[in-house]
Order: C-alpha cells, then structure tokens, then sequence
C-alpha cells in the first residue's frame, strides 16, 4: 500500500461518495473555513509543527503533541 496509513479509503457507493464530497466541498468553502486557510497561507506550514486556529489567535504546535493529544495519548478520544 503506498502512502500513508491515515488516509484510508472509506468503502463508499458511488451515490455516497458523490454526497461526501458535495458536503467536503461545501464545508471547505465556509467563511470561517476560507479565512484559516488564508491565515495558514500567510504564515508558511513547516514540517515540524501544525497551526491551531484559537479564539485568540493561531498558536504553532510540535506534531508530537498534536498528534499524541498532548501527553493524553488517543486511545480514549473521541
């Protein structure tokens, strides 16, 4: 399997697949949504750190607690 593991395919009929992506798009367009990307854009992604979009502003994360929910491990998220 090439790439990475995270991003499986989920199994969807075509009249499904149709509809999440219809909903994909239409949530990606969303004003809110817009401006974040506007924002990443502005500032630059680096590889060793994610962007968090806060009601006070955008704070720059390590992708080691990003991705471990900070220290609470992900068994348990929801």
């Amino acid at each position: 399997m090439k790439g990475s593991p995270i991003r499986l395919k989920q199994k969807l009929s075509p009249k499904a697949a149709a509809a999440k992506a219809a909903r994909d798009l239409a949530m990606a367009k969303t004003p809110a949504r817009r401006l974040k990307k506007k924002q990443n854009q502005a500032i630059g992604q680096r590889s060793d750190s994610d962007l968090h979009h806060t009601g006070s502003g955008i704070k720059r994360v390590s992708i080691k607690n990003n991705r471990g929910n900070f220290g609470k491990g992900t068994k348990k998220e929801g």
